[in-house]
C-alpha cells in the first residue's frame, strides 16, 4: 500500500498500549503519528497539527470524547474524527456522530476496518487534493477557508508582473503576504525592498522614492539612491499606500507607468524594473471621494486587488496561530490550559495577527511552567473568556444565528443594490467575508 501523501493521523487515548498498537499499524500507512493521552492534550495537538484524521477514545481521564468534539466544533478545528468505543457503548458512538464524528470503530479494532478508513479519510483526500498555493515558510499558519482563498489568490498574483494592492485592517499580515507575492513569483532572487511611507519625513519622502543627486538640496553631501532603484529587479512594498501625500501620487503614477524616474535634482532618466505591491488599511474608494487619493493611480495599484479577512472573521486560525507563536516565543510555556484556549478564543481581536503574536509573547514571558494559563493573558483576553463565546446559554441555536446572518445580508445587498461592497460596509465585515457567505447561501457571487 503506497503512502499518503503529507499524511497525519491523531490518536487520542488514555491507554499506551492502544496508541503503541495504532502507531505501529500506522507508521507504515502515513507520514506522522501524533499521540494525545486526554482531552485537553488531543486538543491542542489538533489545533497545531490539522491531522488528517483523528483516532478518538470515548473514555478519557480529563472528559469524554463527546466533550472533545463539543470543543472541536466550538473552535472550527475541522479534521475527520473517528470515535473508538466498546461494543456496549455503541450508542455514544451514535451520540459522537450526532456531534460531528465521521465514523467509528469498536474495540477490539478490526485492523481491515481501520485501513478502509484510512482510504476514505486520509489517502483519497490526499489522491485528489490540488495543491493551491506553494509550501508556506515556517511560522505562517492558516486553516480557514477564507485564508485558503486568500493564499490561492496570492499564488496566482504572485505569476503575473502586475501591481498588486493588498486591502485590510491593521495587523491582518500584509506585510507577510507581500514576502509571499516576492517569494512566489518569478523574481525570489531579486530585492525586496519594503517601505512604510508614513514613515518618511514630508520633506524627504521625493527623495526617498527616486534618489537625489549631490547637491539637490542642502545636506545632500552625495548622490543617493531611491527605493525605485535599490528595488530594480526585484519587488518594492509600499506598506500604507492610503497615506502617500497627494503632491507624490503623479510622480508614483508616472513612475508605474513608464518604469522611469528622476533623481532629485537630476536631468537624465533612469529606467527602473519593479514589480510594485502596495498595501493600506484605508479605504481608498472612500479617499477618492473626499479627494485624497487619485482614481488613476488607485486603477494603476489594484490591477490584482486582495482582501485579507480580519481574524474575528476567521475564527478558526486562532488556535493553531496561538500555538505555532507559543512554539516561537521559546522559554519553559509550551501549551495552553483549555481555560486559556477558551479566553483566546473568545476575545474579538481586534488588533488582529499582530495582537495575537502580542498576546502570546506576553503569556510566555509571564507563564512560569509548561502551561499558559488564563492569568497569563491580557486582561482584555481573560475578560473575554470570563464573558463566554456568543453562542451562551439563552442566546440562539447555531442554525437560527446563521439565518438571521443570511437575512441580514440579503436585506443590506438589497438596501446597497446589489453593490458588495457597500453592503459588506453596511455589515462591518469584509467584501471577502460578505461573498464567502454567499457562496455559502447558494447565492451566485
Amino acid at each position: 500500500m503506497s503512502p499518503a501523501a503529507r499524511s497525519i493521523v491523531l490518536v487520542v487515548d488514555d491507554d499506551a498500549g492502544l496508541r503503541a498498537m495504532l502507531r505501529a499499524v500506522l507508521a507504515e500507512q502515513v507520514d506522522g503519528v501524533l499521540e494525545a493521552s486526554c482531552v485537553a492534550e488531543g486538543l491542542a495537538a489538533a489545533a497545531r497539527a490539522a491531522p488528517q484524521l483523528i483516532l478518538l477514545d470515548m473514555r478519557m481521564p480529563d472528559g469524554s470524547g463527546l466533550e472533545f468534539l463539543r470543543a472541536a466544533g466550538d473552535r472550527g478545528l475541522s479534521s475527520p474524527i473517528v470515535v473508538i468505543t466498546a461494543f456496549a457503548e455503541v450508542e455514544d458512538a451514535v451520540e459522537a456522530m450526532k456531534l460531528g464524528a465521521v465514523d467509528y470503530l469498536t474495540k477490539p479494532i478490526d485492523l481491515n476496518v481501520l485501513e478502509t478508513l484510512l482510504d476514505r479519510f486520509v489517502r483519497r483526500r490526499a489522491a485528489t487534493a490540488e495543491p493551491d498555493h506553494p509550501p508556506l515558510p515556517a511560522g505562517i499558519v492558516f486553516v480557514s477557508p477564507l485564508m485558503r482563498q486568500v493564499l490561492a489568490e496570492v499564488t496566482a498574483a504572485a505569476r503575473s508582473p502586475a501591481p498588486v494592492l493588498l486591502t485590510g485592517e491593521s495587523g491582518t499580515g500584509k506585510e507577510v503576504l507581500a514576502e509571499l507575492l516576492h517569494r512566489w513569483g518569478d523574481r525570489p532572487k531579486g530585492p525586496l525592498v519594503s517601505v512604510n511611507t508614513t514613515a518618511l519625513p514630508a520633506t524627504l519622502i521625493e527623495s526617498e522614492f527616486f534618489g537625489h543627486e549631490r547637491g539637490a538640496f542642502t545636506g545632500a553631501d552625495r548622490r543617493r539612491a531611491g527605493h525605485f532603484e535599490r528595488a530594480s529587479g526585484g519587488t518594492l512594498f509600499l506598506d500604507e499606500i492610503g497615506d502617500l501625500p497627494r503632491e507624490l501620487q503623479p510622480k508614483l503614477l508616472r513612475a508605474l507607468e513608464t518604469g522611469r524616474i528622476r533623481r532629485l535634482g537630476g536631468e537624465a532618466e533612469i529606467s527602473v524594473d519593479v514589480r510594485l505591491v502596495s498595501a493600506t488599511n484605508r479605504d481608498l474608494e472612500a479617499e477618492i471621494a473626499a479627494g485624497r487619493f487619485r482614481t488613476d493611480l488607485y486603477y494603476r495599484l489594484a490591477v490584482f486587488g486582495i482582501e485579507i479577512p480580519p481574524l474575528r472573521e476567521r475564527p478558526e486560525d486562532i488556535l493553531p496561530l496561538a500555538h505555532s507563536l507559543l512554539a516561537a516565543a521559546g522559554g519553559n510555556a509550551r501549551h495552553f490550559a483549555p481555560a486559556a484556549e477558551k479566553c483566546l478564543t473568545a476575545y474579538a481581536w481586534p488588533g488582529n495577527v499582530r495582537e495575537l503574536r502580542n498576546s502570546v509573547q506576553r503569556a510566555a514571558i509571564l507563564a512560569p511552567g509548561d502551561r499558559v494559563l488564563p492569568e497569563h493573558l491580557p486582561p482584555a483576553v481573560r475578560n473575554a473568556g470570563h464573558e463566554g463565546p456568543a453562542s451562551a446559554p439563552g442566546s440562539p441555536p447555531p442554525r437560527v444565528l446563521a439565518e438571521i446572518e443570511r437575512e441580514a445580508i440579503l436585506a443590506a445587498l438589497a438596501r446597497c443594490g446589489g453593490n458588495r461592497t457597500h453592503a459588506a460596509r453596511a455589515l462591518g465585515i469584509s467584501r471577502r467575508k460578505l461573498l464567502y457567505r454567499l457562496r455559502e447561501y447558494g447565492v451566485e457571487a
